[in-house]
């Protein structure tokens, strides 16, 4: 009996063919990308990196500590020592810092263990000490949070593992078995994955509407003192949408165009142009330098030494490294690495509302220099029988005595640091006879000069909200639109001169605990800008 095939069968067998071989596809582009990771490449450009890298940090940790201003302190000692109150990161609130001169010896620590990291002596504890130090002095204050101090926590990280001192120094002058001309791909790759994530994920959240709309670069650049270097040529409209589309583009495709022959120079140009301009106007510390020197990562091992030693060509011959357990073990971490690195700058969309206004999931994100914000803030205290609590006779040094103007300003701006100082201050009054104290606080903010508006809803008492990673209710949702740029708010050029006028401010009504109408005692107000001599700010 002869047996027909039906047509249908017939076609459904490519379609099975296809699905069989996708894994295969799969198994092939993962074969590939390890051959590659492990491919042998020039060491030179890590030995660049680690001089580089060390020679900055021993440069940052001679600015903490160097004397500043008609004084003579320095920022250890206005940051660290000085203020009696630090705001801490959650889960850290047992960082503090060392007692007496304990953060200077830290600093000058740091600074050896960087001259360690740059010559290659004891390369792996200089660098895992270094990790451990900097880190810690990253945690002591989130007031003092800077995005590349982040950078240097993770890249200062990373140098434990990538084997930077296997030539050009001391470790391998001492030991010549330690000796090599030649690293895995992924070694590198890794460092330039680090930079092209700070890079890209800072254009990422520029794609907003105030930076569309000029903000806060027109403020940045509107409120420059008149006899500042370039206000003659940045200073007005034409400066404002250069540095908004400028920044935004350069952050978005800098790392293609330095990965590309024909645009290498130029891209390389552009990035070191623009990060000489972020010095000018923002003086934003050792940033601009870190990320100029860090752009040459992106060239090929070629540009630092025209002829390849013999091991480097022996090893490119005999192809990409075997692939044993323990190699598999680190290019999957490489890869948990690199998903935490992805994800976290993302969390922020998690939250609602305007990251800029809520600060919730701005830290960690590459968030850099999109808002400015004018506050007001007056705290109220009340005891249990509903009775208002003097906080000081000179209202506006009530926050001083506790608080330096660098932390006032970030408090008052940033809620978490808002909910942190309440609950250091209930517990203050609670060792002065008030252990069943209310603290509220009152306030007013302007966003990228929107008008003002209230920050956190003033009734709700802040010394028995719980602090947490999920979004506060208690803060107010933005609610004031863009208004048009000339009758957008600027902040005065000076700093401590920025204090709003009563007219400029919302009063919400602020009733004490109960049915009594209580209030408070001003608490001074957060400062517009930092001074010149203070450490470099977001």
């Amino acid at each position: 009996m002869a047996i027909s095939t039906s047509p249908e069968v017939e076609q459904q067998a490519p379609v099975a063919d296809s699905q069989e071989t996708q894994p295969g596809r799969l198994a092939r582009c993962r074969q590939q990308l390890v051959q590659a990771l492990l491919y042998p490449t020039d060491i030179a450009m890590l030995v660049y990196f680690r001089v580089i890298f060390g020679a900055i940090m021993a440069w940052e940790a001679w600015r903490y500590v160097v004397p500043r201003g008609p004084e003579g302190v320095s920022w250890v000692q206005t940051q660290y020592i000085f203020p009696t109150f630090h705001f801490t990161y959650y889960g850290f609130s047992w960082v503090k810092p060392w007692a007496g001169q304990g953060m200077y010896w830290h600093m000058y620590a740091l600074g050896a263990l960087a001259a360690c990291i740059t010559v290659g002596f004891c390369y792996r504890a200089a660098t895992t000490l270094f990790f451990l130090g900097f880190t810690y002095f990253f945690l002591l204050d989130q007031v003092n949070y800077l995005n590349h101090f982040y950078m240097i926590c993770l890249v200062s990280f990373l140098l434990i593992f990538l084997p930077a001192n296997r030539a050009y120094s001391v470790d391998a002058w001492w030991k010549q078995s330690l000796r090599s001309q030649v690293a895995p791909a992924w070694t590198l790759w890794l460092l330039r994955f680090q930079i092209g994530i700070v890079y890209f994920y800072g254009g990422i959240a520029k794609l907003n509407a105030d930076w569309f709309a000029g903000e806060p670069m027109r403020t940045f650049l509107y409120t420059r003192p008149a006899d500042w270097t370039l206000v003659q040529w940045f200073g007005n409209e034409w400066g404002v949408q250069f540095f908004s589309w400028g920044g935004l583009l350069l952050d978005l495709l800098i790392v293609p165009a330095l990965m590309w022959k024909r645009t290498r120079v130029l891209a390389f140009i552009a990035a070191v142009s623009f990060h000489c301009l972020n010095n000018i106007m923002f003086q934003i510390g050792i940033f601009p330098w870190f990320m100029m020197a860090a752009s040459l990562l992106f060239f090929p091992t070629e540009w630092l030494r025209e002829k390849k030693p013999q091991e480097l060509v022996d090893a490119e011959n005999a192809g990409p490294l075997p692939l044993t357990g323990r190699r598999k073990l680190t290019l999957s971490l490489l890869g948990v690495y690199v998903a935490f690195q992805l994800l976290v700058p993302l969390r922020h969309f998690l939250y609602p509302g305007n990251v800029s206004w809520t600060e919730e999931g701005h830290r960690f994100a590459w968030h850099m220099k999109l808002r400015v914000k004018e506050t007001s803030v007056v705290f109220y205290a009340f005891d249990e029988n509903q009775q208002a609590i003097p906080l000081g006779d000179n209202p506006q040094q009530f926050l001083r005595r506790h608080l330096n103007d660098r932390q006032i300003r970030a408090m008052a701006s940033k809620p978490d640091l808002t909910l942190q100082f309440a609950h250091y201050l209930m517990d203050d009054l609670a060792k002065n006879g008030y252990p069943n104290a209310t603290v509220r606080a009152e306030i007013n903010a302007s966003l990228n000069g929107r008008p003002y508006q209230p920050l956190i809803k003033p009734e709700v008492d802040l010394g028995r909200q719980k602090r947490n990673l999920w979004h506060a209710s208690w803060i107010t949702p933005l609610t004031t639109p863009m208004p048009p740029p000339s009758q957008r708010r600027r902040p005065p050029t000076a700093a401590g001169s920025g204090m709003p006028t009563e007219d400029d401010l919302p009063r919400a009504p602020l009733p004490a605990p109960g049915n009594g109408t209580g209030g408070g005692v001003p608490a001074g107000g957060a400062l517009s800008a930092p001074a010149a001599d203070e450490p470099p700010g977001e």
